[in-house]
């Protein structure tokens, strides 16, 4: 079954425009021409932020949307005021804003993964988040967020989601992620509610082939289904597909496993269920095209059309540009993509636009003046107070806590996942010292054959305590997120925790249990950013209470076997 396209309602949610802004969009798409609406369907990623180039690459391409990684702040702002003034037509300028305004500017406040939001269990806390994203982000005219991310964490094992994400709670995901919304809208952008139809169950990344959301259609509705909807009906602009594809409602709707594809490619998917059964009326872009998930799962000539002729609206990011432009015009020369589809993707995307009153502002871009807001004292407190509320422990069985310079006055610190002389590790190490600790950072670059004869008695004579911190951040095209540890006989892990008493700590992946099942104290603090560390150490030496709850299981799905040493 081949699902039909529908045509948008701009009156309705989440457009609700007035006659004015409907008679904008409808005036401007009449006016364009069938090169300036392909244009539109396409959000390239930006790599030189010049504001000269950008002036004569933008009038030459007419992008209906773009985004830079993060730049420091002047230099955004000047390359997204260089893109508006340049474009006939308001861009949408996105960033991925997950974690606070550093998704967009170098120097934005870095509040705090989503996983750790979900650990305050505060609503509060993720509104703080979309808000602190939505105000950094407005400063360099920022008015699009590739979140809030509704991914449920099922499987511990998934590289991708891990920290992305709310946890495994579908009803604490949904209420997380719909005050980010708030948080976020209120500086007047959209957010673009992502990765449909959900990633998390698989345990795979995206970035390297098609993954799978594998739920039974009824337990997808009572979960993915209804945050999405819930979203939906909420008011979000946008959703992104991600390269996901969800064989039981395609084979439902007669799609034989042979011709299964991701979300980005199914009408089945995009129109069936996104559209008419979750009743989403805005604008449907891909994730990002240059992933090998949508290269690989049909000639890219092909796919680009295709997407949209599935329903996508949007096309982010591209390999060569100018292919793939001249890939969707033969899509409308051989019929893939219809005229009427063409237009109401442009619609859709005009609408959007129209909705924020980016047709209506005298200034898109504000002033230089307007970065003081960014990384304020108000947003880097809020980030305090998170991280007190955030930071989890898990286990304490020998009741090591709190420790204090009188009974463990010299620490063995050894970081995982990062070299030594990494600032996440130098300043929790600085910040041991001025509470009285003699802190001795291991240098694994200098463990050679040396330490495999490394004296016990000379350790227990050596430190009082060992700490053990990890940083193994979740990244894109890494399959997995694991302790790995140095080859020679394991020699940088805990192989003495038995004899010197031994705390884990965990600044990103809240998993590590499965790898240390013997460590007898185990923290998750799930952000690498200085006031976590603070704050972790406050609660080291007993100043501050543990506060944090699991948002995901920090047992790997309630294995017994790591069960045995609590």
């Amino acid at each position: 079954m081949v699902a039909t396209n529908q045509t948008v309602n701009l009156k309705a949610n989440p457009y609700h425009l007035d006659a004015q802004a409907i008679s904008w969009v409808e005036t401007t798409l009449e006016n364009m021409t069938t090169e300036e609406k392909v244009c539109q369907l396409f959000a390239p990623i930006g790599f030189n932020p010049d504001p000269a180039f950008l002036t004569d690459w933008v009038r030459k391409y007419k992008p209906g949307a773009m985004m830079f990684r993060p730049l420091p702040g002047k230099t955004i702002q000047a390359a997204n005021r260089a893109l508006q003034d340049a474009s006939d037509i308001p861009m949408l300028l996105a960033a991925n804003v997950e974690d606070g305004g550093n998704g967009m500017i170098e120097e934005g406040t870095f509040y705090g993964k989503p996983l750790q939001v979900a650990a305050s269990d505060d609503e509060q806390a993720a509104y703080k988040l979309g808000e602190i994203a939505g105000r950094e982000a407005a400063a360099v005219g920022g008015n699009w967020a590739f979140a809030p991310i509704v991914d449920i964490d099922y499987n511990w094992r998934n590289p991708i989601t891990n920290l992305r994400t709310f946890g495994s709670d579908p009803e604490r995901v949904l209420l997380m992620a719909k005050a980010y919304k708030k948080g976020f809208e209120a500086s007047g952008g959209a957010v673009s509610v992502k990765h449909f139809p959900g990633d998390g169950v698989d345990e795979r990344d995206q970035h390297l082939h098609v993954t799978f959301n594998t739920l039974a259609v009824d337990e997808w509705m009572k979960t993915y289904g209804n945050i999405y909807r819930d979203l939906i009906e909420d008011g979000a602009h946008t959703v992104m597909v991600g390269h996901i594809a969800f064989p039981e409602y395609s084979r439902m709707k007669g799609i034989p496993d042979q011709e299964l594809k991701s979300a980005t490619l199914s009408p089945e998917l995009l129109q069936d269920l996104l559209r008419e059964e979750l009743g989403f009326n805005g604008l449907i872009t891909t994730d990002a095209t240059p992933m090998v998930a949508f290269a690989t799962d049909k000639k890219r000539k092909d796919a680009i059309p295709q997407a949209v002729a599935a329903g996508c609206d949007m096309i982010l990011f591209t390999r060569n540009y100018d292919e793939d432009l001249q890939s969707m015009h033969q899509g409308l020369e051989t019929g893939i993509v219809t005229e009427e589809r063409l237009n109401d993707a442009a619609r859709r995307i005009l609408g959007v636009k129209a909705s924020l009153g980016l047709h209506k502002k005298e200034k898109l871009v504000p002033a230089e003046d307007a970065l003081n807001i960014v990384h304020s004292e108000e947003s880097v407190q809020a980030s305090k107070e998170l991280a007190d509320k955030s930071i989890t422990l898990v286990r304490d069985r020998e009741a090591i806590l709190p420790i204090t310079p009188k009974q463990q006055k010299r620490i063995y610190l050894m970081p995982l996942g990062v070299s030594s002389d990494e600032s996440q590790i130098s300043h929790l190490a600085q910040v041991l010292e001025q509470e009285g600790f003699d802190v001795a950072v291991q240098d694994i670059r200098t463990f050679g054959g040396e330490k495999a004869g490394q004296s016990l008695k000379d350790l227990k004579e050596s430190y009082d305590l060992a700490l053990f911190v990890a940083v193994e951040r979740t990244s894109s095209n890494r399959t997995q997120v694991r302790l790995n540890w140095n080859p020679f006989i394991a020699i940088d892990s805990p192989w003495f925790s038995t004899d010197v008493p031994t705390i884990f700590v965990s600044l990103a992946n809240p998993y590590h249990l499965i790898d240390i099942p013997y460590v007898s104290t185990f923290i998750n603090a799930y952000s690498d950013n200085n006031v976590t560390v603070e704050a972790l150490v406050n609660k080291l030496v007993g100043r501050s209470e543990f506060k944090g709850i699991s948002p995901s299981d920090p047992y790997c799905g309630n294995r017994w076997d790591l069960h045995l040493y609590d």
